[in-house]
């Protein structure tokens, strides 16, 4: 059977018995093989919008599923599916703006299908918001490791039934640092703070020889960093937290 990296692990095992899942980029589709292989459900529909994911696709299935045919269609973002011929799409391994652009693009299909598990790459933050633009509710979230990263990956539904145990606000840490995973202590979210306050440090750094003009900038940037470390704080004193650090509208708006 195909190995999965923690990630897709992750992922796979948040897909129900039979439910009808899309793959929306699929490349070279380990997790969609993976499903299939484990019985979890067949009923797949993998997409990519370039012919060489597709072709790769194509062998890997070839090779771990000979005999099987799964349908493979090329297109970008939710254009080759059909109004609510799903019941899970997942959107891996793709930044997050791009992930918001394409839940954006059609709303009517957007809100057709069951729920969505989402791992963007990057500006998971920026994604959250959109979410709850769009009326969204994210009522899971976990953390996974592949290679050197930390990935962070979003269940949402477009509501009308899964409610949230907390739903996130849409400013400062709490949409960069979502409250489900606080609450749920996800052991690697120590880490992916340190992580983020390493990065904000060298940010500040960098800022800090700019010179003059950058002072703004700075501010916000050392704000953000004391905000991450007094969260990281409380982790390791209290062991988990119901809240945020208290933060303004557009703290870190850069």
């Amino acid at each position: 059977m195909v190995k999965l990296s923690d990630r897709l692990e992750k992922i796979c095992s948040m897909i129900g018995e039979g439910e009808r899942v899309a793959d929306i980029g699929t490349d070279h589709a380990l997790l969609p093989i993976a499903l299939f292989e484990r019985g979890v459900t067949r009923t797949l529909i993998l997409s990519d919008i370039r012919p060489g994911p597709i072709e790769k696709a194509r062998a890997n299935i070839d090779r771990r599923l000979p005999g099987e045919v799964l349908d493979i269609r090329l297109g970008g973002g939710l254009a080759p599916l059909a109004v609510g011929e799903a019941d899970v799409v997942i959107i891996a391994g793709m930044g997050g703006l791009l992930i918001a652009d394409i839940l954006s693009s059609d709303p009517e299909k957007t809100r057709s299908f069951g729920r969505y598990i989402l791992q963007p790459r990057n500006a998971a933050d920026k994604l959250r918001i959109r979410l709850a633009e769009l009326g969204f509710v994210t009522f899971e979230e976990t953390l996974a490791t592949e290679g050197r990263f930390i990935c962070e990956i979003i269940c949402a539904s477009p509501g009308g039934g899964l409610q949230p145990e907390f739903a996130p606000e849409t400013e400062g840490l709490s949409a960069e640092i979502s409250p489900l995973l606080i609450r749920k202590g996800d052991p690697l979210l120590p880490e992916l703070l340190e992580r983020k306050i390493k990065a904000a440090d060298a940010v500040s750094e960098r800022l800090t020889n700019a010179g003059a003009g950058k002072e703004q900038l700075l501010k916000r940037s050392e704000k953000r960093a004391a905000d991450l470390r007094a969260l990281l704080g409380s982790l390791e004193s209290d062991g988990g937290n119901d809240g945020l650090p208290t933060v303004t509208e557009n703290t870190y708006a850069y």
